[in-house]
């Protein structure tokens, strides 16, 4: 396995502050469109060389990837590869090098994190719950159902021929909504770079991704949310100016029934919301792909295992908070990344 991790869901940062000098001139005019893809809303700011082009050119960007990773949209490649009934469906390159991202996480996590995990998620519709006035059990999912959709998780059910993708289960649903953010906003970064726009920041829902620095040199400065706080409430910042900061954690996406909360990180072992002392996640690394699929295997592999693993990688960094709101770093944070506690 690489250090660097492959160059070839569901995450929230907010409280985010980015501190940069004001502007004076059209040349350094800032620029910021926003929009509502992936069923959440995105924005792009751009400094020195931006132009509202480039911005709607990036948003064209998100409009082409949603009609290609969405499980929801019915003619996407995704959702054609799940209604094959696992006859080959030919899709695009981008889709096999997104399938190809998801397939290495299953690998580097051992199953835990599982892009075929989509047949699950829809059982327990944590996002739907979550907005519900209810707290009654029914909105638990019986045992039999959780183990027939568990049945069909495994993401070594995907085949993958050129540009031809067999999902060999037929019952299998691939769901790329906990890797997908990532690999659009480092598309878009990409795309900015070619056009010579160096300063700027992606949030495609919380997945954050600085172009550079900023204008005067200075390093962005990002606030990640407190677990259960107040909205834009932070518990900590971190510093950086080429990463990516993505974040997974409980404080989401749930819904509670008598005291017990569940969230929307499941468990591949299990078909149940992880119950393992972590409330959040948070990976600082260059590519923001990278940094979707290590914040939820990170939180599925618990803090000992997942801060392992981490130290084990080149050129990334690591904030895990538990239950009881302490501040675990790994070994390079303070030191490649300057970090502040804020409580």
């Amino acid at each position: 396995m690489k250090k660097r991790l492959f160059s070839v869901f569901t995450t929230v940062l907010v409280g985010i502050t980015f501190l940069f000098s004001g502007c004076g001139s059209a040349s350094t005019e800032t620029l910021t469109k926003s929009g509502f893809y992936f069923n959440t809303v995105i924005s792009v700011t751009l400094y020195a060389g931006g132009s509202e082009q480039l911005l709607d050119d990036c948003f064209a960007l998100a409009e082409k990837y949603e009609n290609y990773f969405s499980n929801t949209i019915p003619d996407s490649d995704i959702s054609r590869i799940n209604d094959a009934a696992s006859s080959p469906v030919t899709v695009h390159d981008e889709t096999i090098a997104l399938l190809q991202e998801g397939i290495a996480y299953g690998e580097l996590s051992g199953g835990k994190f599982d892009i075929t995990i989509g047949k699950l998620s829809d059982l327990w519709d944590i996002s739907t719950k979550a907005l519900l006035d209810q707290t009654d059990a029914s909105m638990i999912p019986s045992d039999d159902d959780i183990r027939a959709a568990l049945s069909t998780v495994d993401y070594r059910s995907i085949e993958i021929d050129g540009n031809e993708v067999t999902l060999l289960n037929p019952d299998a649903k691939i769901d790329l909504g906990g890797i997908a953010k990532g690999y659009i906003a480092d598309e878009m970064k990409a795309f900015l770079n070619e056009k010579g726009v160096t300063s700027g920041f992606i949030n495609l829902g919380g997945n954050v991704l600085a172009l550079g620095p900023k204008e005067d040199g200075s390093a962005y400065t990002i606030g990640i949310q407190k677990p259960f706080g107040l909205e834009n409430e932070a518990i900590v910042s971190v510093s950086v100016t080429d990463e990516t900061v993505v974040s997974s954690g409980v404080y989401e996406r749930y819904f509670t029934v008598d005291g017990k909360r569940y969230h929307h990180i499941l468990d591949t072992g299990t078909g149940y919301p992880y119950d393992n002392g972590l409330l959040g996640v948070t990976i600082i690394t260059k590519d923001s792909v990278d940094g979707d699929g290590l914040s939820t295997t990170c939180f599925s592999l618990g803090l000992t295992d997942g801060m392992a693993l981490i130290e084990s990688l080149d050129n990334t960094e690591a904030i895990f908070i538990t239950d009881d709101y302490e501040i675990h770093v790994s070994s390079g944070m303070g030191k490649s990344i300057p970090y502040t506690i804020l409580e």
